[in-house]
């Protein structure tokens, strides 16, 4: 079995950090192979490197492992969501059955995640999350997941191809994501087959497929934002990287002076 270490996804930090950013994944999951552990391990270091740059630090919170304390996050300036594995249908009530195309699928690391998410947004910190971390968010606030989606092929690559791909997702006019990317249609790295089905309590479509699949939910009265592609990888444009992250790290840095309002 493949395994990513913390060492091979660390990033310098800012000796002055304008704020510090919990940042929760699993580096390891069942079944990873070593294709996908490159992803991970690249992903994982392009988001922390764009933290970094953008003047934050960073606390890795790896969930490879149990979590010795989930509400860390709530102690740090914001919490940021990246992917991995699919999330147990047993967190948003599916029913029990092999799914089709399923991996990663982790139920503890799912527990630790979801506490982690809940005691970062009772302490009013933000909260971005990307692919899986989308997803959670989501569970979190009640919703559901599709957990196969029928045709996958916008989403990502098909037997015997790359599995990630460029998408065009259409991104909602007056929403905080669109006021972000000053954008209507951005195109992103996708390499999904579960994205959200039922918008889970107080969230609203933010960013939408060509065929309708959600690619993005927020929070329209607080800083939390879930985006199904990968802004990460960088294969894909660097503008709405940079554009995406650094919103999040300007609403991580008035948690610091604001008492966690954002």
């Amino acid at each position: 079995m493949s395994e990513v270490t913390v060492d091979e996804v660390a990033t310098p930090q800012p000796a002055d950090p304008v704020a510090h950013v919990a940042v929760l994944v699993s580096l390891n999951f069942p079944d990873l192979t070593e294709p996908v552990a490159a992803l991970v391990r690249r992903f994982t270091r392009v988001a922390l490197e764009t933290l970094t740059g953008l003047g934050a630090s960073y606390e890795l919170l790896d969930t490879s492992d149990p979590l010795p304390d989930p509400a860390r996050a709530a102690r740090c300036d914001g919490l940021l969501l990246l992917g991995g594995g699919d999330v147990d249908g047993a967190c948003y009530g599916a029913p029990a059955g092999d799914v089709p195309h399923s991996y990663g699928v982790d139920p503890r690391a799912d527990a630790d995640a979801l506490a982690a998410i809940a005691a970062a947004e009772e302490a009013g910190r933000p909260v971005l999350g990307i692919c899986r971390g989308s997803q959670l968010l989501n569970v979190h606030r009640g919703g559901t997941l599709l957990a196969d989606i029928p045709d996958f092929s916008l989403h990502r690559g098909g037997d015997g191809e790359p599995m990630f791909l460029d998408e065009k997702i259409g991104i909602v006019p007056g929403t905080r994501l669109h006021a972000l990317l000053g954008t209507g249609t951005v195109v992103g790295r996708s390499g999904h087959h579960q994205a959200v089905d039922r918008i889970g309590e107080g969230l609203r479509l933010a960013a939408v497929a060509q065929d309708g699949i959600v690619e993005g939910i927020e929070d329209p009265d607080r800083w939390l934002v879930g985006v199904q592609w990968h802004p990460e990888d960088d294969d894909g444009p660097e503008t709405d990287r940079l554009a995406l992250f650094r919103g999040f790290v300007e609403a991580c840095t008035s948690t610091t002076t604001s008492g966690g309002k954002a």
